[in-house]
């Protein structure tokens, strides 16, 4: 190349860590005439710091076995590579470094016009957290969707440590992760599968710079959130799912979803089919009434999904409809078989139903049992029948008028030989 320049490649700015020790990455070109004059033995590369102008600013010759900074060019010199190591940094390392070429035939150059500016740094940087999702990164951690491919990245600086510092994840709970990681390149990466109880959970990574008088290290966080179709999803009553009719009663929905449940609804089976009710969390009865009983359910929904929940609702009542049925009939002739049954509906179901007969105003008291019966009846038979059902809430009765007929026939003598009156 004709007419090459004297001119440097260095980095603007350097932070370096108090204890450790700091790379300045630099390249030169020289002017071409010189190029015979740049040799291994006896090309040397000084560095100078806050200024060129002399030895006062000179902190390191390659030359000098006991430099006033302690380094290491570690480029070649001669392959116009000048970077450098600068070891045992401490708070007189911070300023500004000029690089100087020397070599046989009066090849002498500060390049005075560029400088890299080191500042040194008591604690280390924070690492960089990076989420991607289905691998690519995003910056709204709303959007990490439950069984998504989730990966965490966490990468820092080397700062010229050594041994080189180590990355380490850490979080609360403790859920273990398939890790990789890349020294070189100081990256530690997180894979896994994105889950609600992961939702709300930080995750910190850590690096750590094993210098020689202490270890220091340097945090960040993420905290994941974790969107998600309602879960565990339930139905809670008050007072109770088993109430006396009449009651006040209040069914209350919830369940777990990120974002929020958008809507709950109501509904309830009626004859194998569901009948819509309502809206809303709660479901109110003001009072409540026996043909509430049922299956009621639940369902709650956001916009990834949705979820059901049932509860039976138990309604009791003291006895209602409460009859008596006879077989064959009410009226029967004398001598024939009777059966008297009674039922009632009750919840819970009738505990005990007794019988009873009016006889001259007086309820005169039978036996108990559903079912009464006169395997032959006769005159005396005749007469109002009651049947009581009874539960734990109440009673109710019911009546039948039981009228038993005769014959009537006549004699030899043609008298009338029996006969009922009407």
């Amino acid at each position: 190349v004709c007419c090459r320049d004297f001119s440097i490649s260095l980095p603007q700015n350097i932070e370096a860590l108090n204890g450790s020790c700091v790379v300045i990455k630099c390249t030169f070109e020289i002017q071409d005439i010189y190029d015979k004059n740049l040799n291994e033995s006896d090309a040397t590369g000084l560095w100078l710091k806050d200024g060129t102008h002399g030895v006062d600013n000179q902190v390191f010759n390659s030359r000098d076995p006991k430099p006033k900074f302690s380094g290491k060019i570690t480029g070649k010199l001669h392959e116009k590579n000048c970077t450098t190591v600068f070891y045992n940094i401490t708070s007189y390392h911070k300023g500004k470094y000029y690089f100087r070429i020397e070599g046989n035939g009066g090849l002498k150059w500060n390049y005075n016009i560029n400088s890299a500016s080191i500042n040194v740094i008591d604690s280390p940087p924070k690492p960089t957290v990076q989420l991607y999702v289905e691998q690519k990164e995003v910056q709204d951690q709303e959007e990490v969707l439950e069984g998504s491919s989730v990966s965490l990245r966490c990468s820092a600086e080397t700062l010229c440590s050594s041994p080189p510092p180590t990355l380490t994840w850490s979080s609360t709970p403790r859920i273990p992760f398939n890790e990789s990681s890349r020294l070189q390149e100081l990256i530690s990466d997180l894979n896994f599968t994105a889950t609600r109880r992961q939702h709300g959970l930080t995750l910190i990574c850590t690096i750590t710079y094993q210098l020689q008088d202490e270890n220091k290290t340097a945090q960040n966080n993420i905290t994941l959130h974790v969107q998600y179709s309602p879960k565990n999803t339930s139905v809670s009553v008050i007072p109770s799912s088993s109430v006396l009719e009449g009651s006040l009663l209040t069914l209350i929905c919830s369940s777990d979803a990120n974002p929020a449940v958008l809507s709950y609804t109501w509904s309830r089976e009626s004859e194998g089919q569901l009948e819509q009710l309502q809206t809303g969390h709660t479901l109110t009865f003001n009072r409540t009434d026996w043909k509430h009983r049922g299956w009621y359910h639940c369902t709650a929904q956001n916009k990834h999904g949705s979820q059901n929940s049932s509860v039976m609702l138990d309604i009791q009542y003291s006895p209602k409809n409460t009859s008596v049925s006879v077989i064959p009939s009410s009226s029967v002739l004398e001598g024939s078989s009777v059966n008297l049954t009674c039922s009632s509906d009750a919840n819970p179901a009738v505990l005990n139903y007794t019988w009873s007969r009016e006889s001259e105003g007086q309820l005169e008291q039978l036996q108990t049992g559903d079912t009464l019966t006169f395997n032959r009846t006769d005159l005396k038979h005749r007469g109002r029948y009651h049947c009581t059902a009874q539960n734990q809430h109440g009673s109710q009765n019911s009546s039948v008028m039981l009228d038993i007929q005769c014959e009537y026939y006549i004699t030899d003598n043609f008298t009338l030989s029996h006969s009922l009156a009407p």
